[in-house]
């Protein structure tokens, strides 16, 4: 059995890159979703959504590091160009959406989509004693929960 420096098995860690690969292509959409959300807003919520995307943005903007930089750790390649993104994401593309309601539901969305491949991740990476990348993801995970709950409450859910 083959190892990497870390100590982890190189095929399963190959085979988690490319569960995250897949994670960092969909956390891509959402950051830009939430760019164009943060700058498209409008209406009676525009102060208070204009803020919060922003703060969803910057903590996307992060974790989309966070996830090269595991790859990376990983001994594999993040993926890089929008094409590769485009091609690899589920996470919808939000176009010229102003209106809260839609974008907030677009949000709730996008992380029900992104805690999905997280779930997948946190399990290969249990299976295969990668605590770094099963760390990650349990806090991923912990955080929009919460976040999908906030959301589905101002959505009067």
């Amino acid at each position: 059995m083959s190892k990497l420096t870390i100590g982890l098995d190189k095929i399963d860690s190959k085979n988690v890159a490319e569960k995250l690969n897949v994670l960092l292509a969909n956390f891509q959409i959402y950051y830009q979703n939430l760019r164009g959300l943060h700058w498209n807003i409008k209406g009676k919520n525009f102060f208070e959504l204009h803020l919060k995307f922003e703060e969803f943005y910057t903590d996307a903007q992060v974790k989309i590091d966070f996830i090269a930089e595991r790859i990376l750790t990983l001994q594999a390649k993040p993926l890089h160009t929008f094409q590769d993104y485009l091609n690899t994401s589920t996470v919808p593309v939000g176009k010229d959406i102003s209106n809260d309601v839609e974008a907030v539901e677009l949000v709730v969305s996008s992380l029900s989509k992104l805690l999905i491949l997280e779930r997948e991740i946190l399990h290969l990476s249990d299976e295969t004693n990668d605590e770094g990348t099963n760390s990650m993801m349990s806090d991923f995970i912990a955080e929009q929960e919460k976040t999908i709950w906030m959301l589905n409450s101002w959505l009067g859910k």
